[in-house]
């Protein structure tokens, strides 16, 4: 019994961690933390600048000469942001809801061990990780095949579901959903709709706060589809709304000597650099609302638990 503490006493000693490594460990999670926040204070700073110090001196974590000309700029955009904001929103919303139903039903079904197509269906969802199809093809289909060309299904159905996120949802039901509830459900009489959304559901929110957290900033940061498949301005995203005032804005700068002097006055007096920083942190704002709630909801999650004893 002593040699067994003994050993006991030598093990706790290699998992200990020392002050030391302690100190070490803390360091390099604040330099993460400022390599993570840094970035968003410089553009929350150059949004803050006036326009003739970023000409002048460059960027700078403080600003130089405080303004708010490139939000008044944004706020003078009104009615073009606030659309854009809506379309965000709303694909941002219906996107999640419907990539994590469409994602957690696969991946449950893929889970069942008793399910005849699990083998070929799991080779289905694992071959687009590894092969893509490629953009032509994937544009062909969402445009000529499905005809999503110029509508918001074209921003919501191609990002709905993912490989890497189905089996995320099937790795969580096999480990953690034990087999013995389902049969148990399925003795009573209930069919597998009212298992999986009565039983299944209510205690995965640990993958579904994951899943709808990948989601979520999958839509609300996508201008690339945007950019494939809408024409409408209407439909443009407040992302796609950042990427095509910045090329305006390049092409006004560029054609600024061919254009009348009204043209040229609004180009010179118009906030450029500082406008687009204000856009992006109305684009980072909503998100940095939205992480705490899904943590929140990730964390209590994870003492939900279906079977006790």
């Amino acid at each position: 019994m002593a040699s067994r503490a003994e050993g006991m006493t030598g093990l706790e000693k290699f998992n200990r961690i020392g002050k030391g490594m302690n100190v070490l460990f803390h360091l390099i999670f604040i330099l993460i933390a400022l390599v993570c926040v840094v970035p968003l204070l410089v553009v929350l700073s150059i949004s803050l600048s006036s326009e003739e110090s970023i000409r002048q001196t460059g960027y700078h974590m403080i600003p130089t000469m405080l303004s708010t000309e490139s939000y008044s700029f944004v706020i003078q955009q009104g009615t073009m942001i606030l659309r854009a904001l809506g379309v965000s929103v709303l694909v941002t919303v219906v996107g999640t809801v419907l990539g994590v139903l469409l994602t957690t039903s696969m991946g449950y079904v893929l889970s069942q061990s008793n399910y005849k197509l699990k083998g070929l269906l799991t080779w289905v969802v694992f071959i687009p990780m590894v092969f893509n199809g490629g953009l032509v093809s994937s544009y062909y289909i969402n445009s000529n095949l499905l005809g999503l060309k110029d509508t918001v299904w074209a921003l919501i159905l191609p990002l709905a579901v993912s490989s890497f996120n189905v089996i995320i949802c099937k790795t969580f039901f096999k480990s953690t959903i034990p087999d013995g509830l389902i049969e148990s459900a399925e003795i009573d009489g209930a069919s597998q709709f009212r298992i999986f959304f009565s039983i299944i559901l209510p205690i995965s929110l640990p993958v579904l706060a994951t899943i709808g957290l990948f989601l979520c900033f999958a839509y609300w940061n996508d201008w690339f589809q945007s950019m494939l498949y809408i024409n409408n301005q209407d439909l443009y995203s407040l992302q796609a709304l950042l990427n095509n005032l910045m090329s305006n804005v390049d092409a006004l700068a560029r054609n600024a000597s061919s254009m009348g002097v009204s043209y040229s006055m609004l180009v010179a007096t118009m906030p450029k650099e500082t406008a687009r920083m204000a856009v992006a942190i109305l684009i980072v704002l909503p998100v940095a609302f939205a992480y705490p709630f899904f943590q929140k909801y990730f964390i209590s999650g994870l003492t939900v638990g279906a079977i006790k004893g």
